[in-house]
């Protein structure tokens, strides 16, 4: 049985390691250790930055998620923006994700938040099925950043 709960600090070394694995996984990037220990527990220290969802299985944490918020003027409302997801390799495809998708969007429709948002890499088609299946949209938005290397 899968549990889902908001991670709490106690989390953090995991969440980091997870984060670490998925940069690695999505674009063969190194993350420095320094600034992803202090990132990740930036959003424990301040929680107006965001916060941690992790899924357990047998007492062992099997995913992680960072929702941060989004001001929408439009709705007058947030909008939460799933980000940093990760779900270990052996545990993926047993609806892990889908069980945290939906746990967020209750407690989102609980706090009267307009909607969930995320953005998936272009070539991962997997995730992608996986979002639109559990009835997200893509939409005509286009993504564009600025980041410092």
């Amino acid at each position: 049985m899968t549990t889902i709960r908001k991670a709490t600090s106690e989390d953090a070394e995991v969440i980091i390691d997870f984060q670490q694995k998925m940069a690695w996984e999505t674009e063969k990037m190194t993350l420095e250790t320094e600034t992803i220990h202090k990132g990740v527990y930036s959003v424990f220290a301040d929680p107006t930055l965001g916060q941690y969802w992790v899924a357990e299985e047998k007492g062992n944490v099997v995913a992680s998620l960072l929702i941060t918020y989004e001001w929408s003027d439009w709705r007058n409302s947030k909008v939460w923006w799933f980000q940093s997801v990760y779900v270990l390799p052996e545990s993926r495809r047993k609806g892990i994700f889908r069980s945290m998708y939906h746990h967020i969007k209750n407690e989102a429709d609980k706090e009267g938040v307009a909607g969930l948002r995320l953005y998936v890499e272009t070539n991962n088609s997997k995730a992608q099925h996986t979002y639109e299946a559990l009835g997200m949209q893509s939409l005509h938005y286009k993504m564009f950043e600025w980041m410092k290397e």
